[in-house]
């Protein structure tokens, strides 16, 4: 169960950032008034705060182990 929700994230990730290079490119080729960069910023946001619920989920269920790092 642990390996497949760590693919989840990191598929959910994948699609943040290519949601982002998105909203660039119709940033710098749109002309006209075109919602397609809002839209696209508007997923991204959505997505991001899924990935956050997610890993927030997963750290609460024990699926991940957060490091302690200079401890």
């Amino acid at each position: 169960m642990e390996t497949v929700y760590k693919g989840a994230l990191v598929v959910v990730l994948l699609v943040v950032i290519f949601s982002l290079g998105q909203a660039l490119y119709f940033m710098m080729t749109d002309k006209d008034d075109d919602k397609r960069t809002v839209w696209a910023l508007t997923r991204r946001i959505g997505l991001s705060l899924l990935l956050i619920g997610m890993v927030a989920l997963g750290i609460w269920m024990g699926w991940l182990h957060p490091h302690d790092v200079g401890q």
